[in-house]
């Protein structure tokens, strides 16, 4: 971290606008609170996030930004603009959770915590995202660049990033973003610079099927299901760059006294790096053809033999923000300067897709802590000092990436 950078931070952190915005961020701390309830009660599964969405933007409207929509994607976006000579950065915060329609979304309040399903992950972000534009508009903040507000769809297991791809790929901003800030789980400790890519297959076997006793001995597609596992479980993969692979979900079959006809496994294959990913979905996509070779080897296939189906139902780019980059240097700057000593980190974000592409882009933290994501127990603590010395922070790396006027 370069003097240069923390001058720059304390240069905001000292100025008259961002005590004004920080001190907006404490006087409206309630408010804010008050938004996470409302929108975690609203249900938000991958693909059936529309009604969420309109409620954020209902709530974003109040705070001046231009060209504010729903895409074509579900993706709510508006612009708030700067002076006219700089760039146009990216703040995001996903609005999908993992949760099923028909989850209890309840938020129960205990002291400063509140307990919900997808309270921390990532509503509590989406509620940041307004708390820190009404802190700009309440300090008349100006920034050389604009920065787009994104609400995004999709970012979750089948989501597949399907938000972030049409921001980057089809929509009215492609590529013109430079920089790209998602906000993702309170914590503040770390950044995340690298993007874990994931492979996601679901591969279904089929046989010829009969009875469990009257056709003993002809092909079964459960073992070769079975063998394709086995081998998955003793695939050799680095622990740097972490690679790590997961047979995941599996079903099919008709009775107990039954060979299946069908049966099927969801396989989660996952690196830091794009290469030790590819090379590992080539050996697993190998190993499910050695497996049906295997199984229609070592059985009868008079009534047919044992194929595979193998369907991609995920994929996840991996990428990576170099840590001497500008944008990584003043998030640091900024979480040293509100008293944090954060990590750098890989994870599977929606910065996964800018970082792919070349774009710096980076995750970080809403503010406070939490704890159980991705859980019916999921929580976060809305203790007023630590939530607003997050949310400051936070604000302070958006401002510097953006270029305080």
């Amino acid at each position: 971290m370069s003097d240069q950078t923390g001058g720059e931070i304390r240069r905001i952190i000292d100025s008259r606008a961002f005590q004004v915005a920080r001190d907006t961020l404490a006087r409206d701390h309630e408010r804010t609170v008050e938004d996470i309830v409302t929108l975690t009660q609203i249900a938000a599964p991958s693909f059936q996030e529309a009604t969420r969405a309109a409620a954020f933007l209902e709530m974003a409207r109040a705070h001046g930004l231009e060209a504010l929509e729903t895409d074509a994607e579900g993706n709510v976006t508006g612009v708030r603009r700067g002076i006219g000579n700089g760039p146009l950065i990216c703040v995001a915060a996903h609005l999908d959770t993992v949760f099923p329609p028909g989850t209890d979304l309840t938020v129960r309040r205990e002291g400063t915590r509140l307990l919900a399903p997808g309270v921390g992950d990532d509503t509590r972000s989406l509620a940041v995202l307004l708390a820190w534009l009404r802190a700009m508009d309440a300090a008349a903040i100006r920034t050389r660049a604009d920065i787009l507000f994104v609400a995004d769809v999709g970012e979750e297991g089948p989501g597949d990033l399907r938000g972030m791809r049409y921001l980057f790929q089809q929509g009215r901003y492609k590529d013109r973003i430079s920089a790209f800030i998602t906000v993702d789980s309170p914590d503040m400790e770390r950044i995340a610079t690298g993007g874990v890519g994931s492979k996601r297959y679901r591969v279904t076997f089929k046989g010829p099927g009969g009875h469990s006793y009257g056709a003993f001995g002809v092909v079964n597609p459960m073992y070769a299901m079975a063998d394709a596992i086995g081998r998955l479980s003793r695939v050799s993969v680095p622990a740097r760059p972490k690679t790590t692979y997961s047979a995941s979900v599996v079903g099919g079959g008709t009775s107990i006294n039954s060979i299946p006809n069908s049966v099927w496994t969801d396989f989660d294959l996952r690196s830091e790096a794009p290469d030790e990913l590819h090379r590992l979905e080539q050996g697993f996509l190998g190993l499910v053809r050695e497996a049906v070779g295997a199984e229609n080897a070592a059985r009868s296939t008079c009534n047919g033999a044992v194929s595979a189906d193998i369907v991609k139902i995920g994929d996840r780019p991996a990428g990576h923000t170099d840590e001497t980059c500008e944008l990584v240097r003043l998030a640091q700057a900024a979480l040293v300067a509100h008293g944090f000593a954060p990590k750098f980190e890989a994870s599977s974000t929606d910065a996964n897709i800018p970082m792919s592409l070349g774009i710096p882009a980076i995750k970080i933290g809403s503010g406070g802590t939490g704890g159980r994501g991705h859980s019916l127990e999921e929580w976060i603590d809305v203790e007023p000092e630590a939530s607003i010395r997050g949310m400051a922070a936070g604000l302070a790396t958006v401002l510097a990436v953006a270029g305080l006027v």
